[in-house]
């Protein structure tokens, strides 16, 4: 599986952004996608991530409420929708896929995109 993710950019506190992650492979909708976040300095950190038929999706306390994921399994595609962005925010945002029950664990996934880095300037 290769992903691809795109979306990021400079926004202002308050602003949102919608980062997107599309995969290539005949087995997506097999896969547990998750996003990850890492800031200059910082260890990459859990933000959200969805089960494979997206009945269900979990988040990070420092995004709930405020970011949301889902997907679309006939694209390919997972999705972050990001409202009311904070300046702490800002880091490179990382798409994950991985066959675990379960996503808080950047160990949980076998496969990674890229990353696309996000900005929120105050």
């Amino acid at each position: 599986v290769q992903l691809q993710a795109s979306g990021g950019g400079l926004v202002q506190a308050g602003g949102s952004l919608r980062l997107s992650c599309a995969a290539s492979g005949r087995t997506f909708s097999r896969y547990v996608m998750g996003w990850f976040r890492q800031a200059p300095g910082k260890e990459r950190e859990f933000v959200a991530y969805i089960t494979w038929s997206g009945g269900s999706t979990y988040y990070a306390d420092s995004v709930k409420g405020r970011f949301t994921i889902s997907r679309d399994n006939a694209k390919k595609t997972v999705y972050l929708q990001m409202n009311s962005l904070k300046p702490e925010d800002t880091a490179v945002y990382y798409c994950a896929a991985g066959y675990s029950a379960y996503g808080f664990l950047p160990e949980e996934y076998q496969y990674w995109g890229q990353g696309t880095l996000v900005t929120v300037s105050s």
